[in-house]
């Protein structure tokens, strides 16, 4: 399960902003789009919520695997999400979804996910600890689990996985420190105070990403414009993305957002 392993070793499992479905998907697919490997203007998060729209991604067991494939050749990629409380996913078990494991699947890459998809479902199958999930209080908590739940595996994939695991466990103690950092992303928090005719108000605690919006022209319109119809914009390497928006009196509205930005190693 080599992407699985990218994914933990390059910061990519993300606590999960609240456990509403679409949401936390759009989420974990604004977090690929941003990977620099993949082309500007990949729609992930339009692909994986039409995709989802006509079939259940849910593995039971606690986990989902949603994925879009994409018409060119790269590396397999994926993004990890935990919900603490769960997620109601419509799982074929009923449960609740603690990890959704997103996938990006190029052309090239088709028979590599149906071997890695097969052989976690296989992991869950024989190796399921459910309050193991139900129990994590961290990120680290749910990192180990994952990294158990691959060295499962090994017994299913062969030597292959095992050389990969030995690979990474000689590089742990950096791990740990990337993966407390969350790696690369940054995340913020980001409110947008609106109204016609006026400017908008950014609240956040990061300045350069304050500074950013601010100096847009035409008073910010086109950004307000941007996340009230499509709930998404792009601005210096930041990827704003709506959560929730609220209407107030004299035609004034107020977006809870959540700005991703990869930095380059």
């Amino acid at each position: 399960m080599d992407s699985l392993l990218d994914a933990l070793e390059e910061g990519r499992l993300i606590e999960l902003p609240d456990n509403e479905k679409f949401h936390s998907l759009q989420f974990l697919a604004h977090i690929i789009e941003a990977i620099p490997s993949v082309p500007g203007g990949t729609d992930v998060a339009g692909a994986v919520l039409m995709r989802e729209k006509n079939t259940n991604t849910a593995l039971g067991k606690g986990f989902a695997c949603p994925h879009a494939r994409v018409p060119y050749d790269e590396d397999l990629i994926c993004s990890i999400g935990w919900s603490p409380d769960g997620i109601d996913y419509g799982a074929p078990d009923n449960l609740p979804v603690h990890i959704v494991i997103m996938y990006l699947i190029p052309d090239n890459q088709r028979n590599h996910y149906l071997k890695e998809i097969s052989i976690l479902a296989k992991a869950l199958q024989n190796n399921y600890n459910l309050d193991a999930i139900r129990s994590a209080k961290n990120l680290n908590e749910v990192r180990n689990y994952l990294l158990d739940l691959v060295n499962f595996s090994k017994s299913i994939s062969g030597s292959e996985t095992r050389a990969r695991m030995i690979q990474l466990e000689t590089r742990i103690p950096a791990f740990d420190q990337k993966i407390q950092q969350l790696s690369n992303i940054i995340i913020e928090p980001l409110t947008i105070v609106a109204g016609v005719n006026l400017k908008p108000v950014i609240l956040a605690q990061n300045k350069e990403l304050v500074e950013a919006i601010e100096k847009m022209p035409a008073n910010g319109s086109q950004l307000t414009e941007a996340v009230s119809s499509k709930g998404v914009f792009d601005i210096s390497g930041w990827r704003i993305i709506k959560k929730t928006s609220y209407d107030y009196q004299y035609n004034r509205s107020m977006y809870e957002c959540i700005a991703v930005k990869v930095i380059a190693n």
